[in-house]
């Protein structure tokens, strides 16, 4: 919303990126701000996998936006972007309405990457939002309580074999999740299941989990995994999944229920913008200020953004949740300086490090460019207060706090039920009919 004598910033999108940039420039009275998201909240994507296996409550990770904005100088706006016009500093919405701008800031972030794969992308599970979270939680407890079911020995093993597609940080620790699920819950829950056959699979294309981190955290995760009974196919790809079938490219199959896709990401693109701003992976390149190729006054910044100014990263940044947080931070003092006709300063990511989980007792972390990396508990609390802080509202960070204490000292948790809307299941039910046999 335009106020006199004041240039009016509309930020899409309210992840890592975005919501760092606000809260940075809101204080700032040279501007007004909108920012526009299609979800009413901000939540914490490293733990959405918790959700996904009933480990935390969504509302553990995530918090409204216009909570979290009282009283600020910040308009929300509850909408999907539709198409970028340029010409006249405009934006066409969803609603069908129209919202114009002086400065854009595109952290939209990305979205799962099927590689054109029609098979995985119709059967396979994705994690990239809340939505995504809760599906793939309510369809693995009913796939558990069709296994509780089933008299068929054959049968019975599909349904509890799981199979996960990506060996990077989500992949790693969904696998954990599901180990420690499988060994402690699931006979609890299910006791008619505790000497089933419940398998988990964990596939890589490349030669190594965990590919970004150093050497020592690729064999301290093989290693934690192997003995968590994961079984681990590392340069292999999945090529198909379909009628409850892993197709793989060593020409193996997996007979498995369940695939979730952690294996690649895209950034979201919008109509408007030229082509030829973009770079692989749909992300849009911007200079060294990140500001886009082409343009004056359009940014991006997170996912959605590749910059080759950093010298450290010629290739560009990856995309993690904290380059999109100093990309934020950074985007909000720069245009604090141009406002008050001072030079912009060159982005510099600062590598904080890596960190990944296994389970409730093993924990990686690689700081400092790989120079130094731990394990064990100096690790496990490392990556506890580490996201931990990372939570957008004390709210937040006092519930995780408390569901990780008690899964810790109960090996157990009480989230796992059902909670489902009428058309989505309506929609499962018409694209995957269940069959039961008694």
């Amino acid at each position: 919303m335009r106020q006199a004598g004041k240039k009016h910033i509309v930020v899409v999108g309210g992840g890592f990126s975005g919501l760092n940039f606000i809260q940075k420039i809101m204080g700032y009275s040279g501007y007004t701000i909108t920012l526009i998201d299609k979800n009413n909240y901000n939540y914490f994507t490293p733990l959405l996998y918790q959700v996904a296996t009933g480990f935390l409550e969504p509302s553990s990770i995530s918090y409204p936006f216009r909570k979290l904005f009282h009283h600020k100088n910040v308009i929300y706006r509850m909408a999907a972007l539709v198409d970028i016009v340029p010409e006249s500093n405009s934006l066409v919405l969803n609603d069908h309405t129209e919202i114009t701008y002086d400065i854009l800031v595109l952290s939209a972030g990305s979205k799962t990457n099927y590689f054109g794969n029609a098979s995985i992308q119709a059967n396979a599970f994705s994690l990239k939002g809340i939505d995504d979270a809760l599906f793939m939680r309510n369809e693995l407890i009913k796939t558990f309580e069709q296994a509780s079911l089933e008299s068929d020995p054959d049968k019975r093993k599909m349904l509890l074999t799981m199979v996960i597609a990506g060996g990077g940080p989500t992949g790693v620790e969904l696998a954990g999740m599901l180990a420690e699920l499988k060994r402690y819950i699931l006979g609890e829950d299910y006791p008619n299941l505790k000497k089933a056959s419940a398998e988990i699979y964990l596939i890589e294309g490349s030669p190594n989990l965990l590919a970004p981190m150093s050497n020592q955290s690729h064999k301290d995760a093989f290693q934690a995994l192997r003995q968590e009974q994961v079984h681990i196919k590392l340069n292999t790809r999945v090529v198909s999944f379909e009628k409850d079938t892993v197709q793989l490219s060593d020409g193996s199959s997996i007979k498995a229920r369940t695939l979730i896709w952690a294996a690649g990401v895209t950034a979201n693109s919008f109509p408007g913008l030229d082509q030829n701003s973009r770079k692989k992976s749909n992300r849009l390149i911007t200079d060294s200020f990140n500001r886009v190729e082409g343009y004056t006054n359009i940014y991006a910044i997170g996912d959605i953004s590749i910059q080759f100014g950093d010298n450290a990263y010629p290739n560009g940044h990856p995309q993690l949740a904290q380059p999109a947080i100093q990309q934020g931070k950074q985007l909000a003092r720069n245009l604090i300086r141009i406002h008050r006709n001072q030079a912009p300063i060159p982005f510099v990511y600062f590598d904080r490090g890596d960190m990944a989980i296994i389970g409730r007792k093993t924990a990686l972390a690689d700081l400092f460019k790989h120079k130094v990396h731990f394990g064990g508990l100096l690790g496990l609390l490392s990556w506890l207060f580490i996201h931990l802080i990372s939570l957008v509202n004390y709210n937040n960070k006092i519930k995780t706090l408390y569901n990780w204490i008690v899964a810790y000292l109960t090996c157990d948790q009480v989230l796992r039920m059902i909670f489902r809307s009428e058309n989505q299941e309506n929609k499962v039910a018409s694209e995957k009919p269940i069959s039961t046999t008694a």
